[in-house]
């Protein structure tokens, strides 16, 4: 069975764009379109797509994070990628968090775009170029019941992976590592990776 697309987005020609790029792949089609985040959740519901590939911003009404939480809370429901042509934490977490599979750039080649398609209908993050952070998410179900996240982030410091490398661990992009390490120097007042280790493990927050 092919893997089945709809296409959200505002933009007609966006949409038209990547339907031209897609349809020539074999084992995708284009099953449907939407052009704003509501059509996207009721198309999404009738049970027949298995990738839903979703614009963070909408003109008006729902924006893509809200549509991303309303389809992935379904029983059974299709993966959604998130193709933008916003590269900030600030923009694409809030639907990494919802419940997407992951995010491509709208600028990405056709073959990382029908790769990520692939991947995505698969359950995966897309792949990333070598050297890239990884834009992932995690079933939202293992955010609860855990320790903060500062605090995970600091205990693979203290095994000695770097930000990338934590960054890959935790399904988070290098740049939120670095954020939530600067919240934690702030809170125990130091200014290095090796002095928060330090004070941390002296707290008891983590164990070495």
């Amino acid at each position: 069975m092919p893997i089945r697309l709809l296409l959200a987005d505002d933009h007609p020609v966006v949409r038209a764009g990547l339907r031209a790029v897609l349809e020539t792949e074999e084992g995708i089609t284009v099953a449907a379109e939407a052009a704003t985040a509501e059509e996207a959740v009721e198309r999404a519901g009738l049970g027949d797509i298995d990738v839903v590939l979703m614009d963070l911003r909408f003109g008006r009404g729902m924006n893509g994070a809200r549509a991303t939480a309303a389809i992935t809370a379904r029983p059974g429901a299709p993966r959604v990628l998130i193709v933008t042509t916003y590269d900030t934490d600030a923009d694409t977490l809030p639907a990494i968090e919802a419940g997407a599979t992951g995010y491509l750039l709208k600028d990405a080649p056709p073959e990382e775009l029908a790769a990520a398609v692939r991947t995505a209908a698969a359950g995966r993050p897309p792949h990333r170029p070598p050297g890239a952070a990884p834009h992932v998410s995690r079933p939202r179900a293992r955010h609860t019941a855990r320790a903060p996240r500062g605090q995970e982030v600091l205990s693979l410091v203290a095994e000695g992976l770097s930000n990338q490398h934590v960054g890959e661990r935790l399904h988070l992009t290098e740049g939120t590592v670095k954020s939530h390490l600067a919240r934690v120097y702030a809170k125990l007042d130091v200014d290095s990776r090796t002095a928060a280790v330090a004070a941390a493990t002296a707290l008891g927050l983590i164990r070495r």
